[in-house]
């Protein structure tokens, strides 16, 4: 079975709507912190510059399906897992579920596909990189493919 990787926090105030719930957009900034915990402890940053330019990992797709509310206080864990590895680009699953009250419940499911891609210092343009092999290494063991 393929590694996972997961986070748990507890839902602030700020993110709720008026009907007290979890407004949508806040499951992708909750997605993209989880990469970003998620690649820092691998070892890797999510923003790095060179005298070449700034890499990156620009969102190409990012979808998300809301199964049941999560309110103010609430704690979640969500739960990030490599779906694809591809040489320039990477496709994550993550998976939210409410870990309080009545036991585990599955609340969310999301997607995100990221790029590997560099802003070059001299023209300013955005293209799609090879990950390094190191990176893709590493996400590979939390991959299907692992």
């Amino acid at each position: 079975m393929r590694e996972t990787f997961k986070i748990q926090r507890r839902i602030e105030f700020a993110e709720t709507d008026m009907a007290g719930i979890v407004h949508f957009s806040n499951f992708f900034r909750m997605m993209e912190a989880t990469e970003h915990a998620f690649l820092r402890m691998l070892g890797f940053g999510v923003h790095q510059t060179s005298e070449v330019g700034t890499t990156g990992w620009p969102r190409v797709k990012a979808s998300c399906e809301y199964l049941r509310p999560i309110r103010f206080e609430d704690i979640v864990e969500i739960e990030l897992a490599v779906a694809e590895v591809r040489n320039r680009s990477v496709c994550y699953r993550f998976e939210f579920h409410k870990t309080e009250g009545v036991g585990v419940e599955l609340v969310a499911r999301g997607e995100m596909v990221a790029v590997y891609a560099t802003v070059n210092v001299q023209s300013g343009s955005l293209g799609a990189e090879t990950i390094p092999v190191a990176v893709k290494e590493a996400l590979l063991r939390y991959s299907p493919e692992a």
